[in-house]
């Protein structure tokens, strides 16, 4: 073979040695696209109901009340290079750095039981505030969130345990147990009064000296707002689903069961943005890939976070985007289309 033969074929070579690594090689970067919806008015992934409510009575529902999502790059796949740039060409879509989604300074293990934290989180609050909204009794009072493995309560106490009374005096905030807690000396026997799983109990917890200033005694747990109601709520949507951003419609399916009437009238509607037990609705990301999962399933409007409104800003859609900023607004928005208010009396982003 000539000279100009061998360059041409380590030239092919070479090239398509680069062509493979291009393809192969991760980039960082996430994609982002539009995910499944839901009705939670119907079946969920379970092959259960969705949505069930135990000791309350329940209401009959029409219509489609739709959880949305976004497709993700997951937190233990990687992107290739034509991966990303298909994403970032296709409309209704985004590729961001990786770094931004998903920390370097956190494991995977990390991120998904963060992920997974934050969607139970998110279920607790949804709960709390469709039980407030309908009039239902909630009583506020302290909770476990996690428990110290070298601390004294590592065994005794359980995430999740509502404390009641500490040394017999009743708590309603996680301040009042530290208070109560810090009034006694390093070494001394605390006794607290919690339910679990309905069963009220008394734990005697010893208490030790806090890393920070070795005079402080704690008893190695950390306690948040915790809530205690009758009725229970089961949940059939699949583990994977992941994430904050279900909290009102979550609320919604809940309240629309548990109270009479029938709040979308047949009407299909899909929802997305994060709650807190007060009922205040927050943004959330992926708001425009969620409009268009939601258009694609056929929803005929949709209820935006009214801190996304920023966000949507000339998309285009064939769905009515209502705007709320609380679940009272939520309601009222859905009671008036209900009731025969022209959609377009609706509060919407300007």
């Amino acid at each position: 073979m000539t000279r100009q033969t061998w360059t041409a074929i380590v030239s092919a070579v070479c090239f398509v040695v680069l062509a493979m690594l291009l393809a192969l090689l991760p980039v960082p970067f996430v994609a982002w696209g539009p995910g499944r919806t839901l009705n939670l008015l119907g079946e969920g992934d379970s092959g259960k109901p969705a949505v069930e409510v135990e000791g309350l009575k329940t209401h009959p529902v029409t219509g489609e009340l739709r959880m949305t999502t976004v497709s993700v790059t997951r937190v233990d796949s990687k992107l290739s290079l034509p991966e990303a740039l298909f994403a970032h060409a296709l409309p209704k879509r985004d590729v961001l750095a990786r770094d931004v989604v998903y920390p370097p300074s956190k494991s995977l293990d990390q991120v998904r039981t963060e992920e997974v934290a934050m969607m139970d989180d998110s279920k607790s609050e949804a709960i709390v505030a469709a039980l407030r909204a309908a009039g239902e009794k909630v009583q506020q009072m302290p909770m476990v969130k996690s428990v110290g493995l070298a601390g004294p309560a590592y065994s005794r106490l359980q995430p999740g345990d509502l404390i009641e009374r500490v040394d017999r005096t009743e708590v309603q905030r996680p301040a009042d147990v530290a208070r109560l807690i810090g009034r006694h000396a390093v070494g001394d026997p605390v006794v607290l009064s919690v339910l679990r799983d309905g069963r009220q109990m008394d734990i005697t917890v010893t208490t030790v000296s806090s890393n920070e200033d070795k005079k402080v005694p704690v008893i190695g747990v950390r306690t948040v707002e915790g809530y205690l109601y009758a009725p229970t709520v089961n949940f059939g949507i699949d583990p994977k689903v992941v994430g904050p951003s279900a909290g009102l419609v979550f609320s919604l399916a809940i309240y629309d069961m548990i109270t009479p009437g029938d709040l979308l009238g047949g009407r299909k509607v899909a929802v997305t943005g994060q709650i807190s037990a007060d009922g205040t609705v927050s943004p959330i990301g992926g708001i425009q890939e969620k409009i268009a999962g939601a258009e694609r399933a056929g929803a005929e409007y949709f209820l935006v976070p009214s801190g996304n409104c920023g966000d949507i800003g000339g998309v285009d859609s064939s769905m009515r985007l209502v705007k709320v900023g609380t679940m009272g607004e939520a309601v009222k928005a859905l009671s008036d289309l209900r009731s025969g208010a022209s959609p377009e009396s609706l509060p919407r982003c300007a």
